[in-house]
């Protein structure tokens, strides 16, 4: 059997239902990141010789959740890619390769940022990932943080590298260290990420605001 015949592979549909990994790079860029991760995802399981099914079960997901991710039709959160890169012995950046390969610039609509699960979400922080690098000696992700009356204090963040913060809307008291910083809109916050730091009391609701976190890419 040759890599251009189409086999059964999760006991369902065949592999050729799913994303094709060779399309060209303006369908891709049509389907934006999430298609990309798909197509990584995919490929990786294929180099393996795994099924749907075997994948899924290593990853410690749904059959039905992998497919989805596969056709590039859910947005996967940060845990559950880490998950696919370990199951797929590969680092969890190599699933954003196709995205970052394909494209110079990454173009965000409004409201259309990958949502992300980072330690700040179970205290109702909304993150966006607007972009993201790999392959390259830094690391940096830009993110749009919303945070609502359902949202928490959570000043206890500690990351290596730096963050900057831009305020968009609203008012809060955000800490970073021994000092705390009140933050309008227009207001900006550089610092050094591995400090514990985080928005300490929320004034002004909602607030959103721009963290551009950048850290050394030691793979």
């Amino acid at each position: 059997m040759t890599d251009k015949q189409p086999r059964r592979r999760d006991g369902g549909a065949a592999d050729l239902e799913f994303q094709d990994p060779h399309k060209p790079a303006s369908e891709i860029r049509e389907g934006g990141l999430e298609a990309a991760i798909g197509t990584q995802v995919r490929e990786f399981r294929q180099k393996l010789d795994m099924t749907v099914v075997e994948l899924a079960k290593v990853a410690g997901v749904s059959a039905g959740m992998l497919s989805k991710i596969e056709h590039g039709l859910t947005s996967p959160s940060l845990g559950t890619l880490q998950n696919l890169a370990e199951a797929l012995h590969v680092p969890v950046t190599a699933l954003f390769r196709r995205f970052e390969e394909e494209r110079d610039a990454s173009f965000v609509k409004a409201g259309e940022g990958l949502k992300i699960e980072r330690r700040g979400t179970r205290a109702g922080h909304q993150y966006q990932l607007l972009g993201h690098t790999v392959g390259k000696s830094i690391g940096v992700e830009p993110y749009l943080i919303t945070l609502t009356d359902q949202s928490d204090v959570f000043p206890i963040f500690q990351h290596a590298g730096a963050e900057f913060l831009y305020m968009l809307e609203g008012e809060v008291s955000y800490r970073h260290g021994s000092k705390t910083y009140l933050m309008q809109p227009g207001d900006s916050l550089f610092f050094d990420a591995d400090a514990p730091h985080g928005p300490e009391e929320l004034h002004k609701l909602p607030i959103r605001f721009l963290s551009i976190i950048v850290y050394p890419n030691l793979q």
